[in-house]
């Protein structure tokens, strides 16, 4: 195998490890599993990679990967944990502590809220609030039309927002 596909491959890694972490661990709440599941994703990806598949959107395959690991770990029984975001990177290193505090918060307030909403709706959520993914790239992990993606976003958003309004009347959110 050329030294590239290495390099490729690390290329990949670097950029997309973070946003997959932080998706597994906002989807199963425990540290310990979302080590696993974020190595055996990029294991599963790297021995396809090597194999020979051609991987034009990375985003789209790694998130695909990693909802597949995810629902063989609820398959084999887990459950979710509620976990302070503390314990998981939530943005780049070159964000000042404000930002990456405001971030915390938020990421606290979403994941206590966002086990309550259907998991596609949690995804979509995810991907364009927290790891900041356009609709565009969405409906690429999706395999769905943009259209399609935009209107899941909007129904995830106004569920959530209805599950806060609920708990929280006076919410920014009402």
């Amino acid at each position: 195998m050329p030294k590239n596909y290495r390099k490729q491959f690390s290329q990949i890694y670097d950029k997309h490890i973070d946003k997959i972490y932080r998706y597994v661990f906002l989807k199963v709440g425990v540290k310990e599993a979302t080590e696993d599941i974020a190595a055996e994703v990029f294991t599963k990806s790297w021995k396809k990679f090597r194999g020979g598949l051609e991987i034009r959107n990375a985003s789209a395959y790694l998130y695909q990967v990693a909802r597949a690991e995810i629902a063989n770990y609820y398959r084999t029984g887990a459950k979710a944990e509620f976990v302070s975001v503390d314990a998981v990177p939530v943005m780049d290193s070159k964000a000042g502590p404000e930002a990456e505090q405001i971030l915390r918060g938020d990421l606290e307030n979403l994941q206590r809220h966002l086990k309550e909403i259907k998991e596609d709706y949690q995804d979509v959520l995810i991907w364009y609030y927290v790891d900041g993914y356009s609709i565009k790239e969405i409906a690429a992990i999706l395999e769905k039309s943009e259209g399609a993606a935009r209107v899941m976003i909007s129904r995830a958003l106004a569920e959530l927002r209805g599950k806060m309004v609920k708990k929280w009347p006076e919410t920014l959110f009402a």
